[in-house]
């Protein structure tokens, strides 16, 4: 029988895990899953005012971070990581700049930066952060579009049937909900602005049911 190989401890914690840089250089075109609707095109050629605007914050990092809420060590790396503090009351957010972390479950978080820095924060949380957690990179699985304007709270109640009445549904707030048949997390980023982030593969869909909706308020499109 052969001898196995067992790391000691000390072995074990200096393990690195394997990273790549998912991510190509400003040298590629990036090309968000609305490319093909040209939205710049749309907002210089299109009206300039109505009661909703929409944009597409394309071509973010997403990383989506597990770990101990309890455990201050880990609480202090993300905050020496991100210059923000996780937030740990549910459905709530906290940014930094354009840092953004949504609260999603107990142990778990999603979060945004921009998208050529995504590497360096990963390589950031392998650097600082202690103990078991985990680090996914989902970047290219979505997008976020955001909707703002005196009329993006109708389209959105049109659209969800989540309580997104003021009083319930403060800045700052985030859920995880059904959202035109399809689905969205859906975080108020403003007294009139919302942000949707919305799977690659259902872009195309929630992009006509916006406009959709947005038929009666007059949409305008923001590059």
């Amino acid at each position: 029988m052969s001898d196995l190989n067992v790391m000691t401890p000390e072995e074990s914690a200096a393990t690195k895990a394997a990273v790549m840089n998912q991510v190509p250089g400003p040298e590629v075109e990036g090309q968000s899953p609305l490319h093909h609707a040209d939205l710049e095109s749309l907002a210089q050629q299109g009206p300039k005012s109505g009661g909703v605007h929409l944009r597409e914050l394309k071509l973010l990092g997403h990383l989506t971070l597990r770990c101990n809420a309890e455990n201050a060590e880990q609480l202090a790396a993300v905050e020496r990581v991100l210059g923000v503090a996780l937030p740990l009351q549910p459905l709530t957010s906290a940014e930094n700049g354009a840092y953004s972390i949504r609260w999603m479950s107990p142990d778990e978080w999603l979060i945004l930066v921009p998208g050529l820095e995504t590497f360096d924060i990963e390589t950031r949380f392998r650097d600082e952060m202690p103990g078991h957690y985990s680090l996914v990179n989902s970047s290219g699985g979505s997008t976020v579009l955001e909707l703002s304007g005196e009329n993006a709270l109708e389209v959105l109640m049109k659209s969800t049937p989540v309580d997104l009445h003021p009083k319930v549904f403060p800045v700052g707030k985030v859920v995880s909900t059904v959202f035109a048949k399809s689905g969205a997390i859906i975080r108020r980023s403003g007294e009139q602005r919302y942000e949707l982030i919305i799977r690659r593969s259902f872009a195309d869909y929630i992009w006509l049911w916006l406009q959709d909706a947005s038929r009666e308020y007059g949409l305008v499109v923001e590059a």
